[in-house]
């Protein structure tokens, strides 16, 4: 059985033993419900005792260690250990989360409390400041935040009778605080001469400004205001842990074991000494109390809670207990009764009873346990200690059998034989010592095979062979009871193995994820029966996987609850539960097994919702059972949108090149151009990798994006007006529902999201600081006052946002894969989807964090690749398209049905009034009724139904939709190939937009004397566009292979297209078919020119560093210019088509005589005298000044000079297109420059005319249109262009003062000098006692 899905069946906790007493305090209340809150591990836990019942906070994923009672008593704040630790808010009779605060503490949440009416709540965090912060809870808001003090806080509490001010104690320390505005301001309390400075543990808040505090040496300190007026003296023996306020006055609880009550005035009541108690012990000490009516709960240092009820003082109730501070590695279970036995580093042996939830026993050793096996027949307990030894206890009455010692180091692991005969006992000393039960456990054999520390061993059914891993990984047979290694493979084959502990072995090859280190998971257990087992391992994480399970990473499912690492695990004799141990956080947790047939009654209840999936599927290979994946999809999912340099690095980068600028500022540099540029038209849109990014605006224009423009169209005039506030590939577009702003997001290393009018084309607002490296989805909600964008970093960060405000509401971390489409829900603006690479999550918000839920599938199969969504036209309906062209339908989170609606992907969808409207990847458009019922109509994008108006012309019939909108009684559709479609509801077709597809665009030519132009690209076309006011494509060709140059003959009739593979075409301009065709080389055809005049000659240059020339009349190639280091960039002829003027990878300004190709050597001065017949060349003395300060680091990869010889236009790698004034001469001159293109601009040419600059970008795949504007024309518009990179200072802006104060450095002095000598060692520094409360 190589099935490597995730079994069927599933765990759900049912109980956990423990309570988290050691390095925590008050964390022990009762709730409105007369329930019992507390946490352990990293379980909040709310207990009945009435009903002996426990319900269970599932939230975190690591070790909670603080907790908060909201004055209600119904909710509860809980706070983490961790990297990255977060605050939940929960519910403690529904347990789930209200609000996560995030994004603040670091290392963890040490105190928490709520203020008086329970809206805000104060936070310490563990950081070396220990960082107190103020929140809007609900909102997930923080109000304030402030650093708490150089040392440890313990408590931290609300005044509740004066507003906006606290408390806060701690190491030596007690602070008062007010909060006034958003800052926190603190005051030191004076110890005065009333009481010593020492350390204070607790404190509680009365009224008229007096404050009691717990003191680490038992008195109880009184405050009035900040002064400390008075001391109660040995309130308790040792320090005071706990303080708790009630209506009746204070409970205290201490280091000594005592409760004592005071009334409201802190006169004693009465005390309490639990160690004087049935149940006490010596060295009890009390963590935690809490005092409500006539009941008291105790918490304590060794994990036990006690309830008392007041009249009857002396006879506490222990209500639950679990293993003291120390790790807890030994557990078994008991052959035939519901019991499990646990030993620990506390040195104690316990039975627990399964099914009573209780622990029936317990038992002191001399050493710490580290493991435990029971006899077959339920007799014995042994027991493994760390010092080497066993010890047998009877179980009935917990006396001693035997006590042996054959080793010195920790026995880790004991069995018992099936037969009973035997005892396996495995040690770190890499042995197994086997004894005789019978015999009075005399030694009978040793098996010495293994080289390192034994970890598991089990036994055969027939009591005949022992198998065991150790250290190393190693698995080992021996022959039993002697000890003799079996190594003969017929001998193992038929062995049946009793039970199946082991973590290496063929059956268990899948519980290891593919990269791994071999000691990380600690235990496993097999159920044969059911053919499942269970793991444990030291990421706190409980495994269910299917046996056996052969192959490499097989999925499973797991649960979260242990926070450190889990020790051990075990099935109980009859399988009904699994018994798992956690490490450090000494806790039993008892799971129900849920078989298959089962799980069909459970599916009325919902799923356990939590920040971390607490019962996904989610293996460490998501891939294995998974359908291939489209191609489409395979391509899109691989884009990488990293950039080696980002725009936003351009000022440091110009930082470090300081010498070259003072060096440069100093020279007198040639002024900016009078002319300049302005942006026309752009040929292209993004639909290779986007989806639903193409609308109607209110007016009926249609908002779309390519590059880093955000373009506004207006159909019936044929003209487009711009948003060029992005720096950076936009990939994402949403309109607002009222259809006059939209948001786009951008590619960026600090990415932006930026809110739009159609209208004005002016920013409304800008969101930045969340998303790196770019924006792949947005989302406006229905009411329009919420934005949800989602992240292409590691996590897909999804983020909530007030975009007016610019505030980020929410946040979390989506998924590993990518996310393709994020959507609000339009009823519940608190809830949204996301869908993606095998995720379909439902998400609601929770203050600052959104809390997910996986869509549950049910029988009906496997999580799909989703490629859209929408909401349908109920709060619950929501409806997605499958990678597989399935539609969804959703209610809540269950999936009810699916429609199939398109072969391949359904790559878009939009909601209607009644209905909905889906493309695919198919090409085919379809309308449906509102229940995804019946198909009403479909309209397929082909060639024979586009109308006559059409600007341009369909590539392909049939192509892949990528995006769909509806308005004005049409259907406006965007295809991957990068084409605006407008669909009658009649049926005709109008082509609107159209640009090259993927692949990068470097060919470009304009026409030697008619306004268009050729491009040719690495998608395989060739395209002619006019460039005319009808701006529309003329004609396309498909070629076998992408091309990277071309260029019109002097007499406009022939086109010369150079190929990727070497070879080149001459076609025939009207027709773009075949004149002629060549190949001489093996690399691709970097540029290809006609001589001028009658162009008798072609210059085909390679990037194999050869330049061929070409005579055309002929079609013979008559010269070969060599001698370039590199492949050639640029080629220009001379006025007489005499010359080549050449440009090399290797910055190589070389000159040929054509047509036989000799190399000339030309000095400088000269070139500038030859008439050249056109200039695109980057390199010599007259474009010196084009190369920027950080040339090192980025290209000019074009220029263009116009036909009066005065500008010089160039194309960069940043993606900037500027313009110069010819000659540039001298180092880095001043220029206008323009952004619109994202990176690359490949190409650059001048028309005929110098009317119209055209430009190519490269991978943004567009073709822009800038017109060009004499000085003078220019209206004051916006932003011209930015000017040069340098202001030189020749322009004469500062006077002296002006330069003095600007180079003026302003050091903090406080910082810089030492006020006052220093000797000795700082405090912090010292080696320091632990205090009582760490020891």
């Amino acid at each position: 059985m190589a099935d490597r899905s995730a079994p069927s069946c599933h765990l759900r906790l049912e109980w956990v033993y423990g309570y988290r007493g050691h390095q925590c305090r008050n964390n022990l209340y009762y709730t409105a419900a007369k329930e019992i809150v507390y946490f352990v591990a990293g379980v909040g836990v709310v207990y009945s005792p009435r009903e002996h019942r426990q319900k269970f906070y599932l939230g975190h994923q690591d070790d909670i260690i603080s907790l908060a009672l909201h004055p209600e008593r119904v909710l509860v704040a809980t706070g983490q250990v961790g990297k990255e630790p977060y605050i939940c808010v929960w519910d403690s009779y529904t347990v789930q989360t209200v609000s996560v605060l995030k994004d603040v503490h670091t290392h963890g949440i040490a105190c928490l409390a709520f203020d008086l009416d329970g809206q805000r709540l104060v936070s310490v965090g563990l950081d070396s400041k220990n960082t107190v912060c103020v929140w809007d809870w609900r909102k997930g808001k923080l109000l304030s935040m402030a650093p708490g003090h150089t040392d440890r806080i313990f408590d931290i509490s609300w005044d509740l009778y004066q507003p906006n001010k606290l408390v806060s104690c701690g190491v030596k320390h007690i602070k008062f605080w007010s909060l006034c505005g958003n800052s926190l301001t603190p005051k030191r309390g004076v110890f005065g001469k009333t009481g010593d400075l020492q350390t204070i543990l607790c404190l509680a808040c009365a009224r008229d400004e007096v404050t009691y505090s717990g003191a680490l040496n038992g008195d109880i300190y009184v405050w009035k205001g900040i002064n400390l007026v008075r001391t109660i003296q040995g309130a308790h023996a040792a320090g005071i842990f706990s303080m708790n306020a009630c209506e009746e006055g204070f409970a205290t609880g201490g280091r000594d074991g005592c409760v004592r009550l005071w009334d409201l005035n802190f006169k004693p009541i009465t005390v309490i000494d639990l160690r004087e108690t049935d149940q006490g012990y010596k060295g009890l000490s009390v963590r935690s109390v809490c005092w409500r009516g006539d009941h008291i709960l105790v918490g304590t240092q060794d994990s036990e809670i006690f309830e008392i009820v007041v009249h009857e003082r002396n006879k506490p109730f222990l209500i639950m207990q679990g293993h003291c501070e120390g790790e807890l590695w030994a557990l078994a279970v008991h052959p035939t009764k519901p019991l499990a036995m646990t030993g620990s580093d506390d040195r104690s042996v316990r039975i627990w009873s399964l099914i009573d939830h209780a622990l029936i026993a317990r038992c002191n050793m001399e050493e710490p346990i580290r493991c435990a096996a029971v006899s077959t027949d339920g007799i014995h307990l042994a027991l493994g200690m760390k010092d080497g030894s066993f010890t047998v206890l009877r179980v009935r009455d917990m006396t001693e059998v035997v006590h042996i010692k054959d080793r010195k180091e920790a026995i880790h692991e004991l069995k018992y034989s099936p037969d009973g005969n035997f005892l396996a006992v495995g040690s770190n000393d890499s042995s197994v010592d086997i004894y005789g039960v019978v015999q009075r456990y005399k030694k009978v054999g040793e098996c010495i095979g293994s080289l390192s520390f034994i970890t598991h061993m089990d036994w055969s059914s027939d009591s005949k062979y022992l198998q065991t891993n150790d250290g190393n990984g190693k698995r080992l047979f021996y022959r039993m009871p002697g000890g003799k290694e079996v190594t003969n493979k017929e001998e193992l084959k038929g062995i049946q193995w009793a039970s199946w502990t082991c973590v290496s072995g063929l059956e268990v090859n899948g519980i290891w994820p593919k990269y791994s280190d071999i000691n990380d998971i600690n235990s496993v257990d097999a159920n044969f029966i059911g053919q499942v087992m269970v793991t444990a391992d030291d990421y706190g994480i409980v495994k269910l996987f299917r046996y056996p399970c052969l192959r490499k990473g097989a999925k499973f499912k797991k649960y979260l609850g242990h926070s450190a690492h889990v020790t051990n695990v075990r099935w109980s004799h009859d399988h009904q539960w699994v018994v798992s141990i956690g490490g450090a956080d000494h806790s039993v947790f008892q799971w129900k097994f849920v078989p298959d047939r089962k799980l069909k009654d459970t599916l009325h209840i919902a799923p356990q919702e939590s920040l971390v999936d607490s019962n996904s599927d989610e293996s460490d290979s998501d891939q294995s059972d998974v359908p291939e994946l489209d191609s489409e999809i395979e391509q899109e999912t691989q884009i990488t949108y990293r950039r080696q340099v980002y725009k936003e690095d351009l000022p440091q980068l110009k930082e470090q090149c300081k010498e070259k600028r003072k060096s440069a500022a100093s020279k007198r540099r040639e002024r900016a151009p009078g002319n300049s540029i302005r942006l026309h038209f752009v040929h292209g849109y993004r639909g290779y990798d986007c989806r639903s990014n193409l609308f109607y605006t209110q007016t009926g224009e249609i908002v779309y994006h390519v590059a880093a423009v955000g373009v506004v169209y207006n159909r019936q005039q044929n003209t487009q007006r711009f948003y060029l506030g992005h720096d950076d590939d936009i990939l994402c577009l949403a309109i607002h529902p009222l259809k006059d702003y939209v948001a786009t997001g951008q590619v960026g290393r600090d990415s932006s999201i930026h809110i739009w009018d159609t209208e004005t084309i002016k920013p409304l607002s800008v969101l930045k600081g969340y998303h790196q490296y770019g924006v792949c989805a947005v989302d406006f909600s229905a009411d329009g006052k919420r934005l949800a964008s989602v992240g292409i970093d590691d996590n897909h960060t999804i983020v909530l946002w007030d975009w007016k405000k610019g505030e980020k509401l929410s946040a979390v971390r989506g998924s590993k894969d990518k996310i393709f489409v994020v959507k609000i829900n339009p009823y519940m603006p608190d809830k949204l989807i996301t869908v993606g690479i095998k995720h379909m999550k439902f998400w609601r918000r929770a203050g600052g964090g959104l809390i997910g839920r996986k869509g549950c599938i049910g029988a009906l199969g496997r999580t799909d690749t989703m490629m859209c969504a929408v909401y349908g036209w109920t709060e619950e309906m929501a409806f997605s398209g499958t990678s597989t062209g399935d539609v969804c339908i959703w209610r809540d989170v269950f999936l009810i049905k699916t429609v199939k609606a398109h072969d391949g992907p359904v790559f878009s969808m939009h909601a209607l009034e009644k209905g909905f409207v889906t493309g695919g990847k198919d090409g085919v458009v379809a309308l449906w009724d509102d229940t995804f019922e019946r198909c009403l109509k479909t309209y397929a994008i082909k060639r024979a139904a586009l109308a006559p108006g059409s600007k341009g012309l369909l590539l392909e019939d049939n192509p892949s939709i990528r995006a769909i909108s509806l308005g004005h009684g049409h259907i406006l559709v965007g295809t991957k190939n990068g084409e605006i479609l407008e669909v009658d509801k009649s049926g005709p077709i109008t082509l609107l937009v159209q640009g090259h597809m993927e692949g990068e665009v470097w060919g470009l030519a304009t026409h030697p004397h008619l306004p268009i132009c050729a491009t040719v690209s690495d998608d395989k076309t060739l395209r002619i566009w006019d460039l005319s006011p009808s701006h529309c494509m003329l004609a396309v060709r498909k070629l076998k292979k992408g091309g990277r140059c071309c260029c019109f003959s002097p007499d406009g009739k022939a086109l010369a297209v150079g190929l990727n593979d070497g070879s080149f075409l001459i076609v025939n301009a009207d027709t773009l078919e075949d004149l002629v065709s060549f190949q001489h080389r093996k690399d691709v055809i970097s540029e290809i020119r006609f001589s001028p005049g009658a162009g008798k000659y072609l210059a085909v240059a390679s990037c194999d560093n050869f330049v061929d020339i070409y005579n055309v009349m002929s079609s013979k190639r008559v010269g070969i210019c060599k001698g370039a280091s590199s492949y050639i960039t640029h080629m220009d002829w001379d006025i007489r088509g005499k010359l080549l003027q050449v440009n090399t990878g290797a910055k190589e300004q070389l000159f040929f005589e054509a047509p036989r190709g000799k190399k000339q050597t030309i000095p400088s001065l000269e070139v500038e005298k030859i008439g050249w017949a056109s200039w695109t060349s980057v390199l010599g003395s007259c474009c010196e000044g084009i190369w920027p300060i950080i040339g090192e680091v980025t290209d000019v990869t074009a220029s263009c000079l116009t036909s009066d010889s005065k500008v010089l236009a160039t194309g960069d790698d940043f993606g900037f297109v500027k313009l110069f004034r010819y000659p540039a001469k001298g180092k880095f001159g001043k220029f206008k420059r323009y952004v619109a293109h994202s990176t690359h601009v490949t190409n650059v040419r001048w028309t005929y005319d110098d009317s119209l600059l055209v430009t190519v970008g490269g991978a943004d795949t567009s073709l822009m249109l800038w017109t060009y504007e004499m000085e003078g024309h220019r209206d004051s518009r916006q932003c011209d262009s930015e000017e040069s990179d340098l202001d030189s200072e020749e322009d004469g802006g500062y006077d002296s003062d002006v330069t003095r104060e600007n180079e003026i450095n302003y050091t903090i002095k406080a910082l810089s000098t030492n006020i006052r000598p220093m000797f000795g060692i700082k405090p912090h520094l010292q080696q320091k006692e632990p205090t009582l409360d760490e020891r």
